[in-house]
């Protein structure tokens, strides 16, 4: 064990309580970790025995990242379910779905919006449909409209 890499301890041991016991009845490796960068001890229980517990430190810190990324996703892209199941459908879905957080986030920058991207977001999935200019729509400012549209454009409704 190298305690200069952070692991306090390497050791096997068996579940004892009687429902765990039953419920994992064989060995498990319990490795107790020192992080330097956040100076916390972490206990990490598997059930690899061949990789260094450096290594496994190290997995279970890369997993807790790809965690906060799914969280990150479930909070602010608001997917509500995957329209395919395979990898590709899904990671699709990710990308249009982080492509328009982004969009967004330029537009609430160039447009020097002051509401949430969240509100602007919920704004925009209600009004896609609707003929109202974004501009007039996220910042209610009906004279800015009437100041850029073009006197030779043909109105339809307005005969």
């Amino acid at each position: 064990m190298d305690k200069t890499q952070g692991t306090v301890c390497d050791q096997t041991i068996r579940l004892t309580g009687v429902k765990s016991s039953e419920g994992y009845p064989d060995k498990l490796r319990r490795i107790k970790f020192f992080d330097a960068d956040t100076e916390r001890v972490f206990v990490f229980l598997t059930n690899n025995f061949l990789l260094p517990a450096p290594t496994i430190a190290q997995l279970y810190k890369c997993r807790w990242q790809i965690e906060l990324f799914f969280r990150w996703i479930k909070q602010h892209l608001r997917i509500k379910s995957f329209y395919g199941t395979s990898e590709n459908a899904v990671r699709t879905q990710i990308w249009i779905a982080i492509s328009v957080y982004v969009l967004v986030a330029i537009l609430k920058k160039r447009m020097r919006l002051e509401q949430s991207l969240y509100t602007i977001l919920q704004f925009l999935s209600i009004s896609a449909f609707e003929k109202t200019p974004i501009l007039q729509a996220l910042t209610g400012n009906d004279m800015l409209f009437e100041q850029r549209q073009s006197h030779n454009q043909l109105n339809l409704f307005h005969l």
